[in-house]
């Protein structure tokens, strides 16, 4: 990736580095060095690790200041629902991580560039990168920014269904019938991807797609939550 693209990347995040190397090392995914037979600390993952301990300390901090007399297991849940997988994905698109990254032949022909797992350890590399290059406030600033932001957005996002269950009960009878077909398989075993349908009484509301069946279902009831409301 030339200089042009990384400084285009700094000024969509609005952080110029210090150290380049830790961003160009944030942005390189396994498969790309495994490709190259560069050495393991050339991939982002031990990034990712450093940024998920912060990330994790800011996102604690805020809800201890922000919420003080929550108890502690709804801060946990609440910290859960902040940092989940889905929640980053969404933030590190709105910065448009997945066009930066650096991706080996078959995982972006593969979609890799889109996918919620990726885009979501990239992003808290990039915590991890910005919090050794200009310290916890650079990092900290970045995560209020784009993680702590829309929180009953991102609560939404974590726990779909059980949301989506307490309308259908408030809403529709005792009985009414809420399931999750697969609609489609598709990938290699080590890349699976699911996409299944929201469906209440029979009839069809909404899909999701993910790399696992829980995370499919969890989108296509938040998809079917956004069309409930919008029927109301």
């Amino acid at each position: 990736m030339s200089e042009n693209r990384l400084s285009e990347f700094e000024s969509i995040i609005g952080y110029r580095f210090q150290n380049r190397n830790l961003l160009k090392n944030a942005l390189t995914h396994s498969s790309y060095a495994n490709e190259r037979h560069w050495q393991y600390a050339s991939n982002n993952e031990r990034l990712e690790f450093l940024g998920d301990a912060v990330l994790e300390l800011v996102s604690s901090e805020y809800i201890y200041k922000s919420h003080t007399n929550m108890v502690e297991g709804k801060m946990t849940k609440m910290r859960a629902s902040l940092v989940c997988e889905m929640s980053l994905a969404l933030a590190a698109r709105e910065i448009r991580l997945g066009e930066f990254l650096f991706l080996g032949k078959g995982e972006r022909n593969t979609g890799g560039a889109h996918r919620d797992s990726i885009l979501s350890d990239a992003f808290e590399a990039v915590i991890g990168a910005m919090y050794l290059d200009g310290g916890i406030e650079t990092a900290g600033e970045f995560i209020y920014r784009y993680v702590l932001s829309d929180v009953e957005k991102k609560q939404l996002f974590y726990d779909s269904k059980t949301i989506l269950q307490e309308i259908i009960q408030s809403t529709f009878r005792d009985d009414t019938d809420i399931h999750y077909p697969i609609i489609k398989e598709s990938g290699p075993d080590h890349a699976k991807e699911f996409e299944v349908c929201c469906c209440i009484n029979g009839k069809n509301y909404a899909n999701g797609i993910g790399r696992t069946k829980k995370a499919a279902e969890q989108k296509a009831a938040y998809e079917t939550i956004l069309l409930l409301r919008q029927e109301k």
